[in-house]
């Protein structure tokens, strides 16, 4: 196991489940990028540990039962970058709909911290469950 693959699985395992130790992964100025997020009105990227802990502080408590499955870790030749596949599921709070996804998750590690994450996922799925339009689209 590389240290990007470790801590690729330790930010999947700690995210939801226990965010104190997920924060500890973190580097101070980690980016971390959302390429669908803005056609559901979210950020494109968060800069640096504020910004990043608050998104995620937020994610959690819009969310209930929230649980990532089916990981696959994919070490790269680089011991301080991995991608991972992974799927997850949840109850969204203030729609009372499942949020069902499918994550595809770059990680670049430095200094044994979380420096950048790269995240793919479904912006359709996510407007269903959140109840929200998808920006960018003709009427």
């Amino acid at each position: 196991m590389t240290i990007a693959s470790d801590l690729l699985r330790r930010h999947i395992q700690t995210l939801v489940d226990d965010n104190a130790q997920w924060q500890t992964l973190v580097a101070d100025d980690i980016l971390w990028e959302l390429a669908y997020a803005p056609s559901i009105g979210h950020p494109a990227r968060l800069s640096g540990r504020e910004e990043v802990i608050g998104h995620v502080t937020w994610f959690v408590g819009a969310v209930e039962n929230f649980r990532f499955f089916d990981l696959k870790v994919y070490p790269l030749a680089d011991p301080e970058a991995a991608v991972a596949e992974f799927k997850a599921e949840g109850l969204i709070k203030t729609t009372g709909r499942i949020y069902r996804q499918d994550y595809v998750l770059f990680l670049r590690a430095a200094g044994g911290k979380i420096a950048f994450l790269r995240e793919y996922f479904d912006p359709v799925r996510a407007a269903k469950a959140l109840d929200t339009p998808i920006l960018g689209l003709d009427p």
